[in-house]
């Protein structure tokens, strides 16, 4: 294939499988680019832009434009084309997840820690929701005090109300305690902080990236999706890993190494369509008006 021909922009991988869809999250959550330095990710959003005109240097492979890609998918918001902070990129979210749960599965037998992980995770949420929203859609600095607030308090509340039910409980219901604050806080945080989606809408495309309008129905199921998709992320180490631990902490070697277990949990835890007959009737009347039945689906941006 001619490299003056080679549409950047397209699928590495067939997004239409899961395997496909699997290699291209595993491609941009890669934790070794958070590593690199700013100016190499601006020489990829560089490598990126002039393919996309159509202007590829010379003696550039296509391996060099797929890591470019790579690079720049992993550190740049989709919508506008900045540079995300670190915490809030997707190459990020492996160790900072990791670290983060890892302790609050560890230390949750105190008010005093259960507070300060739950806020420690808390406030990390809220930088990765805030940038990785929906930039078509900006949010306040109020809303985002509110949201963040909102969230906190929510989770504190969860999970100081649950350790403190679940005192004469048996051990193993103490440890889940804070699944169920990072369940409940989701719940309030995601959509707190992506309200204004959800008040105005968001852009909705056909297939070919051509915007048809804005729509309040995707916003919600696409904040929806983020919810369930977050929790149904934490449940496998916040209910499976507090099983092992619970059984790993009866051998005598573990009761010997107890300033591991939270290293030890460390290590442990490890776009979307929809049809137009499910739109506002406004944004249906106004797309069948102009592309008649051309147009099933669109597409848009639910955010992470």
């Amino acid at each position: 294939m001619a490299l003056s021909s080679f549409d950047i922009d397209a699928p590495q991988w067939d997004q239409s499988t899961f395997m496909g869809r699997l290699k291209h999250f595993f491609n941009i959550t890669d934790c070794r680019t958070a590593l690199l330095p700013d100016s190499r990710l601006d020489e990829a959003k560089a490598l990126v832009e002039s393919c996309r005109a159509g202007s590829i240097p010379p003696g550039t492979t296509e391996e060099q434009l797929h890591y470019a890609k790579k690079l720049y998918d992993s550190a740049f918001h989709p919508d506008t084309g900045d540079r995300m902070n670190l915490i809030g990129r997707m190459s990020f979210q492996v160790p900072g997840g990791m670290a983060i749960t890892g302790f609050m599965l560890q230390f949750y037998r105190t008010v005093p820690a259960v507070v300060f992980w739950q806020w420690v995770n808390q406030s990390f949420n809220a930088l990765v929701n805030y940038t990785n929203r929906n930039a078509a859609s900006p949010i306040t600095p109020k809303q985002i005090g509110v949201a963040y607030i909102t969230a906190t308090s929510t989770a504190l509340a969860t999970a100081v109300g649950l350790n403190l039910y679940t005192k004469k409980a048996p051990p193993l219901v103490a440890r889940w305690v804070p699944f169920a604050a990072v369940a409940a806080a989701n719940c309030v945080n995601i959509p707190m902080m992506r309200q204004q989606e959800i008040l105005n809408g968001i852009a909705v495309t056909d297939e070919n990236g051509n915007k048809l309008g804005h729509s309040t129905k995707a916003a919600v199921k696409g904040i929806t999706q983020v919810v369930i998709s977050r929790i149904t992320m934490a449940a496998p180490g916040m209910i499976v890993l507090p099983i092992i631990m619970q059984r790993l902490e009866k051998y005598k070697f573990m009761q010997r190494i107890t300033f591991l277990h939270g290293p030890i949990q460390v290590m442990m835890v490890g776009v979307f369509s929809m049809a137009v007959s499910k739109l506002e009737p406004e944004l249906r009347n106004s797309i069948v008006s102009q592309y008649g039945d051309s147009v099933q689906q669109v597409y848009f941006n639910k955010g992470l």
